[in-house]
């Protein structure tokens, strides 16, 4: 995990909730670790939603640590302005954080602001409903000629790209997602629309994950090298690390263990 932040300047990760169920319930030092997000989970009122919220935050903490080689509970997690989380005083690492359902995301990345986000492939959104507030026009165009099921992928996959680039801008849901475009460039690939052809381009990224989830990633371009090598789409199964990867011991635990 070190190495390839070193190498690629980012990572991703994923691991479900339920793996780290028990180190959230018997971690002694779990106050310490949460830090300034001790609070809120203490006002979530919910049971489950309290353990998710827990888990979620121990899940980002112990990717960053193994990444960065620090201990987790030395890491200040803090919010900026629309939500987007960001460890305090190292300037120098970015983090984003996804979760749906069992499903746990985190990107870590050294080269610049990245964003990820995930949903089910079994969500059905409707397209009659959400086109107006998603797609721009040649979006809304391109599903409308599709077939049902082929409409309803690509609609999550424009959403799951659309949050991911917003939480890299850090604007989150505060952004129109219609004021957001993506189109297919000559090969295939998916590109922010407006962006001229040979210009330093948006890195984006969407995997098929285990068969169940779609998990969008985008990174700001850092150089053209790099920003034109997008995945391309239809989706392909990815090759995210499970957790386990990360050589990391849960506290009270044998470790985690790979989804």
């Amino acid at each position: 995990m070190h190495d390839q932040l070193a190498g690629q300047g980012h990572a991703l990760v994923h691991t479900t909730w339920g793996q780290w169920l028990a180190a959230a319930l018997l971690d002694p030092g779990l106050r310490s670790l949460l830090g300034r997000d001790w609070p809120r989970y203490r006002q979530t009122a919910a049971p489950a939603g309290r353990l998710r919220f827990a888990v979620s935050r121990m899940v980002l903490k112990h990717t960053a640590a193994a990444a960065l080689q620090v201990p987790a509970d030395a890491l200040d997690l803090a919010y900026r302005p629309g939500g987007r989380p960001h460890l305090r005083g190292l300037a120098e690492a970015e983090v984003s954080l996804a979760h749906t359902d069992e499903l746990i995301v985190v990107g870590i990345s050294r080269s610049g602001p990245i964003g990820v986000d995930a949903e089910p492939v079994t969500r059905r959104p409707s397209f009659e409903l959400l086109h107006p507030y998603v797609c721009t026009p040649d979006e809304a165009a391109e599903l409308a000629a599709l077939g049902e099921d082929e409409r309803a992928l690509r609609l999550l996959h424009l959403w799951t790209l659309k949050e991911a680039y917003t939480k890299a801008l850090g604007h989150g849901m505060r952004r129109r997602f219609s004021a957001v475009g993506f189109r297919r460039d000559g090969q295939g690939r998916t590109v922010l629309a407006g962006e001229p052809d040979g210009a330093a381009r948006w890195i984006l990224a969407t995997h098929l994950l285990h068969g169940r989830y779609l998990v969008s990633s985008a990174r700001p371009p850092r150089e053209i090298e790099t920003a034109s090598r997008p995945a391309p789409y239809p989706l392909e199964e990815t090759g995210l690390p499970p957790a386990a990867t990360l050589g990391w011991q849960l506290p009270g635990s044998s470790g985690a263990q790979p989804t």
